[in-house]
């Protein structure tokens, strides 16, 4: 029992006379106003997730773009569509990242989304569909309607693009 007593009033006296403190982490620094956030350069696809409304998720990955610095544009295509596949492949590869280093594509696809899209305003007599969308997620006039098949399907349409961010 003595032994006990011993062992503890020493174990006590150790516990009560180390000096050394443990780090404190420094609180994050407050900042005013949100952050601007600048994402990688280049071509981004954002696969448009499911949900009725495709002019509510247009007008959320908007803002989140416009936040990031970026532009953004709505894309309908279908993976049976020749110029649809070749655009999806180089942007994909980044052979798009020179000439549009602040795109972001919110891709749809005219044979599941074409109920939600047509009811938003993306409705088109041609694919793929390129529209640069208003502050509430429904389409402007900057639209690029249809494509050329072959080797010269992306370069055509990097041209049919490129006048869509000319004027801000």
């Amino acid at each position: 029992m003595t032994r006990r007593l011993v062992v503890l009033a020493l174990a006590a006296v150790v516990a009560c006379t180390r000096t050394e403190k443990e780090p404190v982490p420094e609180p994050p620094a407050k900042t005013s106003g949100s952050p601007l956030v600048l994402a990688p350069p280049g071509v981004r696809i954002v696969k448009a997730p499911a949900g009725d409304n495709a002019a509510t998720l247009i007008k959320a990955e908007r803002e989140r773009t416009m936040a990031e610095s970026r532009d953004l544009l709505v894309y309908v295509g279908a993976k049976w569509c020749e110029p649809c596949q070749r655009f999806h492949h180089a942007a994909a590869e980044g052979k798009l990242d020179n000439e549009f280093p602040n795109l972001t594509v919110m891709e749809f696809d005219l044979d599941v989304d074409r109920d939600r899209i047509v009811a938003a305003g993306y409705a088109s007599q041609f694919i793929p569909l390129f529209v640069v969308p208003d502050a509430d997620g429904h389409p402007t006039d900057k639209r690029v309607e249809g494509g050329i098949k072959g080797e010269a399907a992306v370069l055509d349409l990097t041209k049919k693009l490129r006048p869509l961010f000319a004027q801000k």
